[in-house]
């Protein structure tokens, strides 16, 4: 069985305490159901987007996200075909994640399948290469990574199965694990093409299996794709330092800290807090972005004046902040104190 080598070091320990804080706040924030799915479609289309960008696929956010709606786009086939492979494997991931079926060598070659269909032959889809292949630096042309030979891929990929399957036993934390299947399928490379989206979504559905999927609001692959030049650092950095996992670790428990911080604030923003939720009565009620600010203000500084309508909605006409206030009155969500400029808005 494959065993990881790496050390636990403050900067890991910093970005788990980081992860498990978020994770808790993401995990228990009442939220009603068009922000859960709103947050979990974001989720996806940047998975999808930046999982595929890293790769070179040219089409933009944008652009991905109507080709996922099923919207007609000007670009490369392949491009498009990357967009609508990677969302079915994405998909299947969620399906598995329910299904808890222990990880296996077809699982890999399936989503491998939904990875390239039409992209490479099908005798190549799902299939371990049968080719010597080198990673070759884009910008260079320089050889990067020389992977495993051929014939030594069916043995390598039993032996991380046996990692996956027993990591529990061995007392990896799940998001350690994670971080070391992605590393481990992009090393030995078992594909002719498509892994780095293999092993991105082999080490999201290890997150899943293990109780991370955090409501499925985040996406690491934008983190990868922000500076693709640090995500190849980071992994050509195991092999340079002896096969020791520590600073790609670092960098990965990075990535998951900095997204789930950024969805905890969101989240937070758009979650109605224990009085709110009674004060609603249980009715579900669609607020405005400018109706969750106006709410989000007065919890912090305690109430709301004319005055501060500048700074709280700069391009914003005083009217249309006293037509949102008017709404959150006539919901019993806030009160006004005074009739005057100087009047006030509190919680009720």
């Amino acid at each position: 069985m494959y065993i990881p080598k790496f050390a636990i070091t403050n900067r890991i320990l910093k970005n788990i305490g980081i992860i498990e804080a978020s994770k808790e706040v993401i995990d228990h924030a009442p939220l009603l159901p068009y922000y859960e799915k709103r947050f979990q479609n974001e989720a996806i289309v940047r998975a999808v987007h930046f999982g595929t960008h890293i790769e070179g696929n040219e089409l933009n956010l944008s652009q991905a996200e109507k080709v996922l709606e099923g919207i007609d786009v000007v670009g490369r086939d392949r491009d498009i075909q990357e967009v609508i492979n990677y969302r079915k494997a994405m998909d299947f991931i969620g399906v598995e994640e329910n299904e808890k079926n222990i990880v296996s060598e077809e699982l890999i070659r399936y989503i491998h399948k939904l990875t390239v269909n039409k992209i490479l032959e099908s005798g190549q889809c799902g299939e371990f290469r049968k080719t010597q292949v080198v990673v070759k630096n884009s910008a260079t042309g320089e050889v990067s990574f020389r992977p495993p030979l051929a014939i030594a891929i069916p043995f390598q990929v039993k032996d991380l199965l046996a990692f996956i399957n027993s990591s529990e036993d061995l007392d990896t934390h799940p998001v350690l694990s994670s971080g070391i299947v992605h590393y481990e399928l992009v090393r030995i490379h078992p594909f002719i093409d498509g892994n780095g989206r293999v092993a991105r979504a082999l080490s999201t559905l290890i997150l899943f299996q293990n109780g991370y999927d955090i409501r499925k609001f985040f996406s690491l692959e934008e983190y990868f794709d922000s500076d693709s030049g640090a995500y190849y650092e980071a992994l050509q950095s195991v092999e340079k330092n002896g096969g020791d996992l520590t600073r790609w670790l670092e960098y990965f428990t990075q990535g998951l800290a900095i997204e789930l911080s950024k969805i905890k604030e969101k989240v937070e923003r758009v979650s109605i807090d224990a009085k709110l939720k009674s004060k609603l009565g249980g009715t579900p009620l669609m607020l405005s972005e400018r109706q969750l600010k106006i709410i989000e203000y007065i919890q912090k500084t305690g109430h709301l004046q004319n005055k501060g309508f500048p700074q709280l909605f700069p391009m914003v006409s005083e009217d249309t902040i006293l037509n949102e206030l008017k709404a959150l009155i006539k919901n019993g969500i806030i009160t006004k104190s005074g009739s005057t400029k100087g009047a006030k808005y509190i919680m009720k």
